[in-house]
Order: structure tokens, then sequence, then C-alpha cells
């Protein structure tokens, strides 16, 4: 599986709402650099697996749009 990254927006986001998040329920501030670990080992542990459900999700709803498409399209009568 290719390597899951981040635009430098998102990234930039992510590491605010790690810190945020670290500021308000632990009553501790960390640095960029240190929110940016955080972020890269939540992507590196937990990305794969997010990454594997959302394939199955959209396969799920693509193959119910399959399974539909015979009632939408069929015309009776033909050869």
């Amino acid at each position: 599986m290719k390597e899951i990254t981040l635009t430098p927006e998102r990234r930039e986001a992510l590491c605010r709402e790690v810190q945020k998040t670290f500021s308000v329920a632990f009553d501790e501030t960390l640095s960029d650099f240190r929110a940016g670990e955080i972020v890269d080992l939540m992507l590196k542990t937990m990305g794969p697996a997010v990454y594997n459900q959302a394939v199955q999700d959209v396969r799920a709803h693509l193959q119910g749009k399959l399974d539909d498409l015979d009632g939408e399209v069929w015309v009776e009568g033909g050869v």
C-alpha cells in the first residue's frame, strides 16, 4: 500500500487540533514538533486501518449501486 501523506495545510490543522486536545484534556502544552510527531505516529499506526475501512465502505456502496443497476436500466423485450 502507498504511504498515506497529507497536504501541508491539513497536517498543520491536525497538529493544531492535537495541541488543542492535549491542552484541554491533559493541561499540557505541546510544541509544534511534538504535535507533528503524534500526527505522524497516528498516520503510521492508524492510517492503514482507516484507509482499508474506507475502501470497504466504498466497495459496499458501489456494490449496492451495481445490484440496483438491472432494476434501473433493464428494458423488457430485449433480445
